[in-house]
């Protein structure tokens, strides 16, 4: 069910981005009666290509239009009352345009849901659809920044529905592992298991404090500060591999039970892998945020600060983003202040010392050209600026939350260990330069600093306590 709602998110996006006040009171009036929405965004011949969109709108009689084209990998497809559908205008403009389309119209061919589970993503054709001024939401440049600025606001919610899958399998992990005898040991004092257990919690707790900021930055943001460009994306492609690595930690632990099917986590298993890659999530996303990153490091500018925001207010900006370009303008606050503040830690002191070179290999032994475009190589340089931005972000909430300093601390040891994972995959490349690989290197020695009694804490006061604490009814 939710991803019936999270594509109509999506479906209306365009219809709110629109100047066409009778198509947004129409669909007022259809969420009013429960109707859904879709985005008929994608194509199978292209993906997230979306500059090789073939559906068409071509000019007939009386100001009339007809569109003719396939849309493939569409949610909602076989119910939705609008279907925000994007095509290129054929009056020799060849102009982006998004219109409205509607499931039951006899030229709206319904061919198949691609998929087998219990949602509809589908594959429909238009066949000489008929269109009238009504039913066209914008065209031009604002057809395309709609596309991609629904996208920002849609997808932002593919992190907190992560999250929420990894959490439910945690709580059926742990209740099921801590009430087995194997061997004549309780399961969960075995010590993989619980560094499992350890890992996949701590790894939860971090991405949950991550995507409480960024949604802080997003609903604050205006045509001044428009940091979200990064902190959403960075949400779209790290919470969703890291609650993959959540539940692949759990699956270790519980194995065969993961596949029952009276349990959750038999299908979590299978939905989880889709939020990062659609329409190439991650890639797409580390791509994008590479872009932030000499500003990000090198070029800080001074924001008010930005407070916690729970209000039920109308969020006017994220429906009026402006243009998409420029996103190599966009500068940010200085990174440096949250984690001197959190220096005291000592795997935040030694994270810092991780970012510090990491900083120097991009100033002195950047990327060439060659590297840049090879998304083998810049690829894993982006994932590690991901790890800065996340833990950046990660300790602005912790001083919110007042997260206790155990907790933090052995967040910290995992990003230190990844971020020293991906240093190793730069140093494997065989297009990796030499000074390139003695930077990774130095950075791969870097381990962080065990706390047997402190890994103890957190796991007595926060971890083993889990156990029984929720369970879906029956």
């Amino acid at each position: 069910y939710w991803y019936c709602f999270q594509v109509s998110i999506l479906g209306l996006g365009p219809i709110w981005m629109s100047p066409n006040e009778k198509a947004k009171k129409k669909a007022a009036e259809l969420l009013k009666k429960g109707a859904i929405f879709a985005f008929g965004l994608s194509e199978r011949t292209h993906g997230a290509d979306i500059y090789s969109t073939e559906t068409t709108l071509t000019p007939a009689d009386n100001g009339t239009w007809v569109a003719n084209g396939e849309k493939y990998y569409i949610g909602n497809g076989n119910e939705a009352e609008m279907v925000s559908t994007l095509g290129k205008v054929k009056d020799g403009t060849d102009d982006y345009v998004f219109f409205v389309t509607n499931y039951k119209h006899k030229a709206y061919e319904l061919k198949k849901n691609v998929i087998s589970h219990q949602e509809y993503v589908s594959n429909f054709a238009l066949h000489d659809y008929p269109i009238t001024e009504d039913e066209i939401l914008m065209r031009g440049p604002h057809a395309w920044d709609s596309a991609l600025n629904t996208v920002n606001i849609g997808k932002f919610n593919i992190g907190p529905a992560s999250i929420g899958v990894v959490e439910h399998c945690f709580y059926e992990a742990i209740t099921h592992a801590s009430n087995r005898i194997l061997y004549g040991m309780k399961v969960t004092d075995m010590p993989h298991v619980r560094k499992n257990f350890m890992d996949a919690w701590l790894r939860l707790v971090a991405m949950k404090l991550y995507q409480r900021r960024s949604t802080d930055y997003f609903r604050n943001a205006n045509d001044k500060d428009r940091r979200y460009l990064l902190y959403n994306p960075t949400s779209k492609m790290k919470v969703t591999l890291q609650s993959e690595d959540v539940l692949n930690l759990l699956w270790e632990v519980i194995s065969a039970k993961g596949f029952e099917k009276d349990t959750y986590f038999h299908m979590a298993a299978a939905d989880i892998r889709g939020p990062s890659k659609l329409e190439g999530t991650v890639h797409v996303n580390v791509q994008l945020i590479r872009k932030f990153m000499k500003n990000y490091f090198f070029n800080p500018v001074s924001y008010a600060p930005v407070a916690p925001d729970f209000s039920a207010k109308d969020d006017l900006f994220l429906f009026n983003q402006g243009p998409t370009k420029g996103l190599g303008s966009v500068q940010f606050h200085d990174y440096k202040p949250v984690f001197e503040a959190g220096r005291k830690l000592p795997n935040v002191e030694i994270f810092i010392r991780q970012i510090n070179i990491f900083k120097e290999m991009l100033e002195k032994a950047g990327p060439d050209k060659a590297q840049d475009l090879d998304p083998s190589w810049s690829l894993p340089v982006g994932e590690m600026f991901s790890i800065v931005v996340y833990g950046q972000l990660i300790l602005e909430q912790a001083a919110f939350d007042k997260v206790d300093d155990d907790i933090l601390n052995q967040i910290f040891d995992f990003m230190v260990r990844d971020f020293a994972r991906f240093a190793l995959q730069i140093y494997g490349m065989h297009n990796t330069k030499e000074d390139q690989r003695a930077y990774c290197k130095d950075i791969m020695l870097i381990k962080g600093q065990g706390d047997d009694a402190q890994y103890d804490r957190v796991w007595q006061k926060y971890v083993a306590v889990l156990n029984g604490e929720y369970a879906m009814s029956e």
